[in-house]
């Protein structure tokens, strides 16, 4: 059966990027997918783990001959980098972008990009790079389509077409009504993180803080250790939708510091809260990577399997997972499981002991 799409670009090839590319290639979706990257370590890891085909250090006649350009840059170059690709944009090809952020990017990129659709996979993770991407981190996810009044309707149905062979619901509503409601579920809570860190770190019993932090305040504050880059840009380029959810909840940590003084209505409040919170769907999503992870480059050259899995042997540190990723003839690359992250440090050091580079 024909791939839906022919050739594939995928401009930004970290989290988000890389899963597209690994779930377009684990459901047949492309017949080649090529990244461009202007950090050459993220290029060389994508063609490691072939997470691509093809990767471009610079932009060129090979974006004329996509079928599908993907923007997956950090939300505060996203402009610009449709901008400059526009140059270079064959008028068949359609784009889409997944960014956080959906009302500047539309409103400056329709009728400027061939066929541009906005979207926004609400799927991610703390962790960052290509070397996190995994096929599975867009099964089963909300994936929100915002069209322009200018849309093409040939380009929607299209897009519309390649998240639901993702194995991604499509939802379908307006860039400004999309970007007032992250700012409430996704860009608050990251700003709250960021706060609840910074509380215990100004504090004068900090070390005490954070001996005694249990799960629940690592649950909450799990996305602070995600990019602050792009998070910072993310939360920037939606700051008009942002601060009015800042003071909607000013207003709601008001009546609460008001209901400590009124247990009942406190109570009446928290019932509502747990009411609200075990509404939440549940998502499953396969796939899922391994938690301590390490990847290994090695030359092209016999035994290299046997040599890193006998040093680590030897020492007693047990590999969990083991995968070969690529073998090219320049070399390949290793990726391997471990229990904890203290196996997986203690692996980082042998293999880098006897000369291996270890991500």
């Amino acid at each position: 059966m024909k791939p839906l799409f022919g050739k594939v670009g995928i401009f930004g090839i970290g989290l988000l990027g890389g899963s597209l590319a690994l779930g377009m290639r684990e459901r047949f979706l492309a017949e080649e997918i090529h990244a461009y990257d202007p950090d050459p370590r993220a290029l060389e890891d994508a063609l490691a783990l072939q997470v691509v085909d093809k990767v471009h250090a610079s932009l060129g006649e090979w974006v004329s001959e996509l079928d599908l350009g993907v923007l997956a840059a950090p939300v505060g170059v996203l402009v610009n980098e449709g901008q400059k690709l526009a140059r270079f944009s064959g008028p068949h090809t359609l784009w889409t972008d997944v960014g956080s952020v959906k009302g500047p990017v539309v409103e400056a990129l329709t009728g400027v990009l061939p066929n541009f659709v906005g979207s926004h996979p609400m799927a991610g993770s703390e962790k960052a790079g290509v070397e996190a991407a995994h096929a599975g981190l867009l099964q089963n996810a909300v994936w929100v389509i915002t069209p322009h009044g200018n849309t093409d309707p040939t380009a929607l149905c299209k897009l519309r077409e390649l998240v639901q062979n993702l194995g991604a619901y499509p939802l379908e509503i307006a860039p400004a009504l999309h970007d007032r409601l992250v700012a409430r579920i996704s860009h608050l809570p990251y700003l709250l993180a960021v706060g609840l860190n910074r509380l215990v770190a100004q504090d004068p019993h900090q070390d005490l803080l954070m001996f005694l932090a249990a799960g629940g305040f690592r649950d909450l504050t799990r996305v602070a250790s995600g990019s602050p880059r792009m998070s910072r840009d993310m939360v920037v380029a939606n700051k008009e939708a942002l601060r009015e959810a800042i003071e909607d909840l000013r207003a709601v940590m008001l009546e609460l510091e008001n209901q400590l003084e009124a247990p009942e209505a406190l109570l009446e409040t928290a019932l509502e809260a747990k009411r609200t919170r075990d509404s939440l769907p549940i998502v499953k999503r396969s796939l899922l990577p391994v938690m301590n992870e390490l990847v290994v480059q090695v030359p092209d050259k016999p035994g290299q399997i046997a040599t890193v899995s006998t040093a680590l042997g030897n020492a007693g540190v047990n590999i969990k997972n083991f995968e070969v990723l690529a073998i090219r003839d320049e070399g390949g690359a290793i990726r391997m499981g471990f229990a904890t992250p203290e196996e997986r440090e203690e692996a980082r050091q042998i293999l880098e002991g006897i000369g291996y580079k270890v991500r």
